[in-house]
C-alpha cells in the first residue's frame, strides 16, 4: 500500500445522476419512456422480468452460461432468479481492474484515528485477494465452507471477504467491538472452518488487546481448523498454530496471475449476516452471489454512486461510515462492483471518549476528497448537538451527497446539515446538498426506500420507494393505503431476499420472521389485482410506513419506527433477548425488559426496566454494573438511556415479556388499545407502566 494522494476537482465532469443515465439507456435500448418517477417505479415492480433483465444488461453482468429465464418461479419465499446463470461477486469486482488502474484511480483509500492513511490499487487488491485465496485453498477450504472473520473496518477485511467468496466459501464477519458472547452466539451457529481475526484494535483513542478474545473464540468454536491472525501492536499474546496475515498475502504476481474466482450457480451462498429477533439466537441470514450482485448494482442508481474511472464521474470517492458488524459495511464494499473507489475510516466518528471530537469524520472526508459521505442518522445528530462548524473542517467542496440510514433522520438535523453546506458551498449542488435517506435491512441486504437527485427533498422524509421494491403500507385488512400509516410490506420478490436461514429446519424461523402475518393469497398486488395462493406469502418487514402525504400525493415516505420489539440503535439491530442475557447475568437482577422508543425522527430513547432481588436498591454502582455488562457482552451502542427499578415485568400467560404493548403505551397509545389483560399472567403489573407513561408525557421523567 502507498500513501494516498487526495483527489482534486480538476477534470471532474458535471455529474449527471445515475438514474438519469439509466433512463436514457432505457429509451435508447428498450424504447421505454416514463413521464414520472411513479411510472418508472410501477413498471419496475409490475414488469419484473423486463426490469431485472434491464439491470443485468445495463450493468453488463456476465455469466459463462446463459439464463433460461429472469424469474423462473415468482413466489415468496422461494423465488427462482436467473436459472442457468452463474456468478461470483469477486468476478464483478475484478472486471474493473485494468480500466481503473489505467485511469489512475485506486480501489481503496483508508485512514484511521492515528492518521495512518493508505491506498490500495486495483492490481494490488487483485494480487492480495488471489494470494489469500490460494492460501485458504491450500488449507482445504472448499465451496460451501464457512469462513468467519473478526476484523475491523480496514482494507484487509475487504481482501479477506473477496478471497473467501472467490473460492465459493461462505463469508461471515463480526466487529471486534462486539462482546465475546455475542460473537459466539453468531459464529457457533454456522460452524466455520476458518477464522480470520485481528488480535487488537484501536478505537476512540485507545489501543485494545483482543488476543485473549481470540483464544476464547478458538476454544469455543471447535469447527475451526485454521486461524489467520492480523496482528496489532496492542496484542499481548501470540496465538499458537496460527498463520500470519502478511505471510498469507505474500505471493507475488507470478504466483497469483493465473488465479480466477470460481464461477458458481447464481444462487450459491455468498455470506451469512445476522439480524436479531426479539427472542432466541441471532438469525443467520444467507444471501446469494447473484442476488446481491444484481441488487447492489441496481442500488447504485439510487445511491447515485458511479464508476470512478468513467468521464461522467471521474474521481468518485464513496465513503459510508460503518463497523464491519453493520450491513452498511457490505454496502460500502459493494461500491467496488461498479468500479467505485471505496474510502474507509477505521475508528470512532466522535473522536476519543475523554475528548469527543465530532469533526473527525468531516476532516477525514476533506483529506481524501470524499464525494459521497454516508453515516447513521445518529452521527449527524451528534454533529448538530456538538455545534460542528464545517467551515473549520477542511475543504469539503467535493462532497455532493450525504447518505443516512439506521434510524429516521429528524427534520431539524437535516436542516442543520443543509445550512452548513450552504455556508461553505463552492458548487451549485452544495447550495442545496442532496440527502439520500435510506430505509432497508440486513434481512435482504438492500434498500426498500431511498431517493434520487431528480426528486424534490423534504427534511425528515425519504424521497421514494426504490426501483424493483414493491413496497406498500398495508392496513390491518391487508389493503395498500396511501397517506396513512401501515405495515411495511413487499408484495413481490427481490433477488437479494434470503435464500434461507442457516440451520433452520423447515424454514420455520424464516417463515415466522417475514411471512407469518400475510399468508398466501392475502392482500393485493402493486398496481391492483388480487393476490392468489400461487403467489406465496407477502414479506412483512416490521416497520410502520406512510407513503405520500395525507392526501396520498407525492412519492415521499416516512418510517415511524419498528412495529415489532427489535432494538435498533445507530443502525445496528439487536434482539432484546441478547440484552436480557447480559443484564440478568448479574445476581442482583431477577428480571428485565427494554423498549426502544425510536419514532418519527425523534432521538431514540431506550429505557431499561429491572426487577431486583429483595433488599437491593438501584443505586449508581448497580447502574454502572448493568451498563458494563451490556457493553462487554454486546456493544456500547446498546446501553440504555435510563434504568428504572420496577415491581414486575408484564408477561403473557405463556410467559412472554410484553415489550411491544409497553412500547406502544410509552408512545402515547391507551393501555386498553395495546394489551389484552385477560391474556396476561400479571395484569396488575401494568399500573406502574401506565403511571410511568403519564409522568413521562408530563415531563416528570428525565
Amino acid at each position: 500500500m502507498t500513501q494516498p494522494t487526495p483527489a482534486t476537482s480538476a477534470g471532474l465532469a458535471p455529474n449527471v445522476p445515475q438514474i438519469r443515465l439509466y433512463q436514457d439507456w432505457l429509451r435508447r435500448e428498450r424504447g421505454l419512456t416514463f413521464a414520472t418517477y411513479r411510472d418508472l417505479w410501477t413498471w419496475s415492480t409490475t414488469e419484473l422480468d423486463a426490469f431485472w433483465q434491464s439491470i443485468w444488461d445495463y450493468f453488463e453482468l456476465r455469466s459463462p452460461t446463459p439464463h433460461t429465464a429472469v424469474l423462473g418461479k415468482n413466489v415468496m419465499p422461494g423465488a427462482e432468479w436467473f436459472p442457468g446463470a452463474q456468478a461470483n461477486y469477486a468476478h464483478q469486482v475484478f472486471r474493473h481492474v485494468d480500466a481503473a488502474h489505467a485511469a489512475g484511480v485506486p480501489a481503496i483509500v483508508s485512514d484511521d484515528e492515528k492518521g495512518q492513511a493508505r491506498e490500495l490499487s486495483w492490481p494490488e487488491l487483485r494480487r492480495q485477494v488471489a494470494s489469500l485465496a490460494l492460501h485458504l485453498q491450500a488449507q482445504g477450504v472448499r465451496p460451501g465452507d464457512r469462513v468467519a472473520a473478526y476484523l475491523p473496518n480496514v482494507p484487509e477485511t475487504i481482501v479477506a471477504f473477496l478471497a473467501v467468496v472467490s473460492l465459493g466459501a461462505v463469508w461471515s464477519v463480526c466487529a471486534p467491538d462486539m462482546g465475546t458472547n455475542a460473537v459466539l452466539d453468531r459464529f457457533s451457529q454456522i460452524e466455520p472452518a476458518v477464522l480470520i481475526a485481528a488480535d487488537g484494535v484501536s478505537w476512540a483513542g485507545r489501543d485494545i488487546d483482543r488476543s485473549a478474545v481470540l483464544q476464547e473464540l478458538r476454544a469455543k468454536l471447535p469447527s475451526v481448523r485454521h486461524l489467520v491472525v492480523l496482528h496489532h501492536p496492542a496484542a499481548s499474546e501470540s496465538i499458537a498454530d496460527s498463520a500470519d496475515w502478511m505471510q498469507a498475502i505474500a505471493r507475488n504476481d507470478q504466483e497469483t496471475a493465473a488465479f480466477e474466482p470460481r464461477w458458481l450457480p447464481f444462487e450459491h451462498p455468498l455470506w451469512i449476516v445476522y439480524s436479531s429477533g426479539t427472542t432466541g439466537l441471532p438469525k443467520p441470514i444467507v444471501h446469494s452471489h447473484g442476488g446481491i450482485v444484481l441488487v447492489s448494482t441496481a442500488s447504485a442508481l439510487h445511491m447515485d454512486v458511479g464508476c470512478s474511472y468513467r468521464p461522467n464521474n471521474f474521481g468518485e470517492r464513496f465513503h459510508w461510515y460503518s463497523s464491519t458488524g453493520w450491513i452498511m459495511w457490505n454496502s460500502q464494499t459493494s461500491g467496488l462492483l461498479s468500479g467505485t473507489t471505496c474510502v474507509l475510516f477505521n475508528g470512532s466518528p466522535g473522536g476519543p471518549r475523554d475528548a469527543p471530537d465530532w469533526t473527525t469524520l468531516w476532516r477525514f472526508a476533506a483529506r481524501h476528497g470524499v464525494t459521497y459521505l454516508g453515516s447513521g442518522a445518529a452521527f449527524y445528530a451528534g454533529c448538530a448537538k456538538a455545534g460542528v462548524d464545517m467551515a473549520q473542517c477542511g475543504d469539503l467542496s467535493r462532497i455532493r451527497a450525504l447518505g443516512t440510514t439506521g434510524s429516521p433522520l429528524s427534520p431539524e438535523v437535516q436542516q442543520w446539515g443543509t445550512e452548513q453546506f450552504r455556508r461553505i458551498a463552492k458548487t451549485p449542488a452544495q447550495q442545496d446538498i442532496w440527502w439520500m435517506n435510506i430505509s432497508g435491512g440486513t434481512d435482504f441486504a438492500g434498500g426498500f426506500i431511498g431517493g434520487t437527485p431528480e426528486l424534490p427533498q423534504q427534511p425528515g422524509v425519504m424521497q421514494c420507494r426504490m426501483l424493483g421494491a414493491a413496497v406498500e403500507a398495508w392496513n390491518e385488512a391487508g389493503a395498500p393505503v396511501l397517506g396513512q400509516v401501515g405495515e411495511l410490506v413487499c408484495a413481490q420478490p427481490i433477488p437479494s431476499m434470503p435464500l434461507y436461514f442457516w440451520n433452520d429446519p423447515g424454514n420455520a424461523r424464516y417463515l415466522a420472521s417475514y411471512f407469518e402475518m400475510y399468508p398466501p393469497g392475502h392482500g393485493r398486488k402493486p398496481g391492483g389485482g388480487d393476490l392468489d395462493a400461487s403467489a406465496g406469502s407477502v414479506w412483512r418487514h416490521g416497520d410502520w410506513l406512510r407513503v405520500g402525504d395525507e392526501s396520498g400525493q407525492g412519492e415521499w415516505c416516512v418510517i415511524y419506527g419498528r412495529s415489532d420489539a427489535t432494538i435498533n440503535r445507530q443502525g445496528l439491530r439487536m434482539g432484546t433477548s441478547e440484552i436480557y442475557s447480559a443484564v440478568e447475568s448479574l445476581p442482583e437482577v431477577l428480571d428485565s425488559m427494554v423498549v426502544d422508543l425510536e419514532y418519527l425522527g425523534r432521538e431514540s430513547y431506550m429505557p431499561l426496566f429491572v426487577v431486583l432481588r429483595p433488599g437491593v436498591a438501584l443505586d449508581d454502582s448497580l447502574k454502572k454494573r448493568i451498563n458494563d455488562a451490556i457493553r462487554q457482552a454486546l456493544s456500547p451502542r446498546f446501553m440504555p438511556n435510563a434504568i428504572f427499578q420496577v415491581p414486575e415485568i408484564p408477561r403473557t400467560l405463556s410467559g412472554k415479556k410484553q415489550e411491544l404493548p409497553i412500547k406502544k403505551l410509552l408512545l402515547g397509545q391507551p393501555i386498553d388499545k395495546v394489551v389484552n389483560r385477560e391474556a396476561m399472567a400479571n395484569p396488575g403489573s401494568l399500573a406502574w407502566y401506565v403511571d410511568f407513561a403519564q409522568r413521562r408525557q408530563d415531563g416528570r421523567v428525565a
